[in-house]
């Protein structure tokens, strides 16, 4: 076995710091991203009700979409802030040569991104019979 060179050390040390800022960028875009759709969601109930008023029909007025978008947001600001705390300590098992996949967290929001995207289209459904 022939010993590592430091300057091999140092690249691939470089090589997984960027790669884990590539990671942590990759999350805040998803986080800004849920947060955006969150606004849309949420603005999607006067729309809706705007339509209707249009056609001069009756909505019920349940702030069912303004939930829904409140809900997306604060998901999409809860990943951003772990995805800087998982930056961090991805960052520190770098330096340390300790590092370990993050399993729990991956799962977590994976979870919580297709819990909210059932609950998207239970409302779509439901808001659709009115129409």
């Amino acid at each position: 076995m022939t010993p590592t060179s430091p300057t091999k050390a140092i690249c691939d040390t470089t090589t997984n710091h960027l790669a884990n800022e590539r990671t942590f960028l990759a999350w805040i875009r998803t986080s800004i991203s849920i947060i955006v759709f969150g606004f849309v969601v949420s603005r999607f109930g006067i729309a809706l009700k705007e339509f209707f008023l249009v056609q001069n029909r009756a909505i019920k007025d349940s702030n069912t979409s303004l939930s829904i978008g409140v809900g997306f947001m604060v998901v999409g600001i809860v990943m951003a802030l772990i995805s800087l705390v998982q930056y961090h300590i991805t960052r520190h098992r770098i330096e340390t040569n300790q590092f370990k996949p993050a399993n729990l967290i991956t799962i977590l929001l994976g979870a919580f991104a297709a819990l909210f995207g059932i609950t998207l289209v239970i409302y779509l459904i439901l808001t659709a019979q009115n129409l």
